[in-house]
């Protein structure tokens, strides 16, 4: 599955990191990393490549800690208008990935789904915030992809539909999981059963994107501004805050507090609070240092 593209390795040009890839363009600056869709004449479908390299560009991204936070936006009329059919229709896929037996033949299947779920999960395990930038369509699979993110905004003419019932199948990259925990469980009910567009102020009402934006720039631009925000503060507290947040969704109080007393044990040093002082004392931006990259082998 994976693309011509996917091994050529990310470069410094003109001080910002720039890769290319067959689905996306990649440029991070000013602790900012930018993913952008870029395939605007089909929809920014999501074709095998892109499963192998969204991941691998927000893993790598993770691993050597190149930002402090992340946008994930598009390009054209669409958002995204989800998964492309030859996912399924190529391949080992296609074929059973070569096994001959049914049960085997459907083991390929449940391993790719799987795989396609880690594709945006990638998103929760970050150490950084990732924020999508949504403007047209949302559908399908690109649900299952934004609501993986910390945070989402749309352009006023955005919509969010589950299009997975109106072609005759359950959703299952995430969207029936992680949706009912954004939204209450009825709106998202609705929506996964009737296969209707949600608009964009009805997503803002409901706590689905945190801003409606006039139009697509003025979109990306804000977004962005929000992620230079928190590239400012401290890439440790930030990480912290995120893996508290994640944590507590899935766990009882008790059990967060926990969490962060066994945290704040082992990572809140006074360094980075200091910094935030002195910064604030001489009127300028507080310099930390970076979070360190994940460990690669020994």
């Amino acid at each position: 599955m994976a693309s011509e593209q996917s091994d050529h390795p990310a470069r410094l040009v003109s001080g910002t990191l720039q890769a290319m890839y067959e689905c996306f363009d990649v440029t991070i600056s000013d602790k900012v990393a930018h993913i952008q869709l870029k395939r605007p004449d089909v929809y920014n479908s999501m074709i095998p490549s892109f499963w192998n390299d969204l991941p691998r560009i927000v893993d790598e991204i993770d691993a050597q800690a190149t930002a402090r936070a992340i946008v994930v936006s598009s390009t054209g009329k669409h958002f995204t208008s989800g998964m492309d059919l030859s996912v399924f229709t190529g391949g080992s896929v296609a074929t059973g990935g070569g096994a001959t037996e049914m049960g085997r033949q459907r083991s390929a299947l449940w391993m790719l789904v799987q795989k396609l779920q880690d594709s945006f999960s990638c998103f929760e395990n970050a150490r950084m915030p990732v924020l999508a930038a949504i403007q047209g369509g949302c559908i399908g699979g690109g649900i299952d992809m934004v609501t993986a993110a910390d945070m989402r905004y749309c352009s006023k003419e955005a919509f969010f539909c589950i299009q997975e019932i109106n072609i005759g199948m359950t959703a299952d990259v995430g969207t029936l999981q992680r949706l009912p925990k954004l939204i209450p469980e009825g709106v998202a009910r609705e929506m996964a059963y009737t296969g209707d567009r949600l608009p964009a102020q009805r997503a803002l009402e409901i706590g689905l994107v945190n801003q409606v934006f006039s139009d697509h720039d003025s979109l990306v631009s804000g977004v962005l501004d929000i992620a230079g925000r928190i590239a400012k503060r401290s890439p440790l507290a930030i990480w912290g805050t995120k893996e508290m947040i994640n944590y507590g969704r899935d766990h009882s109080v008790a059990d967060g507090l926990r969490h962060i007393a066994g945290w704040q044990t082992g990572m809140f040093q006074p360094a980075d609070m200091l910094e935030e002082f002195t910064a604030k004392g001489e009127k300028r931006d507080p310099d930390f240092e970076e979070i360190p990259p994940r460990p690669t082998g020994f």
